[in-house]
């Protein structure tokens, strides 16, 4: 089949792994009756990467979040869904968090617009637990955060978040996950993906350095 599309040679190792990986059984699989389809997809994306790069101008991206900021966001979202659902959801997002950061061979990316960081989910004191789950978080060799000024002015996504999923195959590409409320977008065109390439590394040149981020996320908690 690979022949007959007109797949290079040397891309075959590739199809044929994912076609032995399709019946193993991934742990979001469990939570099939509580997250979407797209959710999932994203997840075994997610999963297999070694590298994420997080752009997020709204809320504290989902990796990064405590599970009380997780609560509200979650609850915030499906309005109409049963108390079930919300807590099999909160758990799915706490273990796929859980999962990738244990593994410090990944690396995790995230540029924070100021905006996030100043919008209150929850009480008081969920803002400030988030925060300072942050700054534990920015003490990672294999984490960096930075945050993008509101004073950064204009910049290359003001359209809105966007995730780069790198992988540890020389033959397998980026691709970038872009979300929308009710469904998911994926970037796999070599230049589609190199221009969101560029506009996250200008995202990055805009921003605060970790230290300058650190100590402004500091002066939110005090």
């Amino acid at each position: 089949m690979l022949d007959l599309y007109g797949i290079p040679e040397e891309r075959h190792g590739r199809y044929v792994d994912l076609r032995r990986g399709a019946k193993v059984k991934g742990w979001w699989d469990d939570y099939a009756d509580a997250i979407p389809r797209d959710y999932a997809n994203y997840i075994e994306l997610e999963n297999e990467a070694s590298s994420v790069a997080i752009f997020t101008p709204q809320v504290v991206t989902g990796i990064l979040q405590t599970e009380e900021y997780a609560r509200e966001i979650i609850q915030a979202a499906l309005l109409f869904s049963p108390p079930g659902e919300v807590k099999r959801r909160i758990k799915v997002r706490m273990e796929r968090q859980e999962r990738f950061l244990s593994d410090e061979s990944r690396t995790l990316d995230v540029v924070l617009d100021e905006a996030v960081l100043r919008r209150q989910i929850g009480t008081s004191m969920t803002m400030r637990e988030q925060l300072l789950h942050l700054l534990v978080l920015m003490g990672r060799s294999n984490i960096n955060l930075q945050v993008l000024s509101a004073s950064s002015g204009a910049h290359p996504s003001t359209a809105g978040e966007f995730t780069i999923l790198g992988f540890p195959g020389e033959d397998d590409d980026d691709v970038v996950h872009v979300e929308a409320m009710t469904s998911s977008l994926y970037v796999e065109e070599e230049a589609q993906v190199f221009y969101y390439r560029l506009a996250y590394n200008r995202l990055c040149e805009l921003a605060l350095s970790p230290a300058e981020s650190r100590a402004f996320i500091e002066s939110l908690v005090e």
